[in-house]
């Protein structure tokens, strides 16, 4: 109280004049020393103008992230096309892409991959789904059994179609979808045990193979084959029924502690998946499922 009296020096000159100073002498005196309601309402002004402050702020920063999406998806739709006018997929396996193809295709790799929207993407439910291989790095496991694949078989007898793979519950399942003759399709399929180890970096460890039985289209067999073909097919109906079901459901190849591999996710969203391996090699694939749909987290309210 003393502090807030030798604030105001009148206050002290007026208690110094009487022994006594009644309440109400007090109350006329404190009302003549408080400023007007005018000047009152001008010192709450400065909150206004914080207010509008915070909102320029946010308006600033939604613009900022409506930018950013933008450029994402224009390097999202250079890259899809820098697949497209090397040649895409078929050409990519076959060897047919060129140094200035390929050049092209990974600068635009990492441009997209500086503007990864994941920050960690091992964590992220966008990760699991079916996949499809668009680009595979010079190195990559993918690339190498394609180019084993056309080493051993030209083009007209053995293509690779496709090679996808299903991401759930910790495993993955690649699958290579092949076509010999131009009349039978085959698949080979590989399970892999995914271990996350960091917020971006991953161990894949083969688990098995399977080799699918080839179905053949009977339409498109040529009249020299036909014969072999209806042979073949006798065969495989008077073989004993354990037999033809364990046939029927491919060859199942062991290969657990065979092979195994750390790689990082460098870039993932509800559409594309890019994935390094030790030495840097890119996998680019692109979504073929619906991308799960992650609801936004709302506080609990009492």
């Amino acid at each position: 109280m003393a502090a807030m009296l030798d604030v105001v020096p009148n206050f002290r000159t007026l208690s110094g004049s009487s022994s006594s100073l009644s309440p109400l002498t007090f109350r006329r005196w404190a009302i003549r020393q408080s400023p007007p309601l005018s000047a009152r309402f001008r010192q709450r002004k400065p909150k206004g103008r914080c207010r509008v402050t915070m909102e320029q702020e946010a308006v600033q920063g939604a613009s900022a992230v409506y930018a950013k999406d933008m450029e994402r998806l224009s390097a999202k739709e250079s890259l899809l096309l820098a697949f497209k006018d090397s040649g895409g997929f078929e050409a990519l396996v076959s060897g047919k892409i060129n140094d200035e193809q390929r050049i092209d295709v990974n600068e635009r790799i990492t441009g997209l991959e500086r503007l990864n929207p994941t920050p960690r993407p091992t964590m992220s439910p966008f990760l699991e789904g079916r996949w499809s291989f668009q680009w595979f790095g010079a190195s990559s496991p993918g690339l190498s059994a394609a180019k084993i694949l056309f080493e051993r078989f030209p083009p007209s007898l053995a293509n690779l179609l496709a090679l996808d793979v299903q991401i759930k519950d910790n495993y993955s399942k690649a699958t290579a979808t092949l076509k010999f003759l131009s009349s039978i399709d085959s698949k080979v399929t590989l399970t892999s045990k995914i271990t996350v180890e960091g917020p971006a970096r991953m161990r894949e460890e083969y688990v098995e193979g399977i080799i699918d039985i080839p179905t053949v289209s009977e339409g498109v067999i040529p009249e020299q084959l036909k014969g072999a073909f209806g042979q073949a097919s006798e065969t495989l109906q008077q073989l004993p029924a354990p037999i033809k079901e364990a046939v029927s459901n491919g060859v199942k190849i062991p290969l657990g502690g065979t092979y195994q591999r750390l790689f990082m996710i460098s870039y993932l969203d509800e559409e594309i998946l890019i994935i390094r391996d030790s030495a840097g090699v890119p996998d680019v694939l692109t979504r073929l499922d619906t991308p799960v749909v992650v609801e936004p987290v709302t506080e609990y309210e009492s």
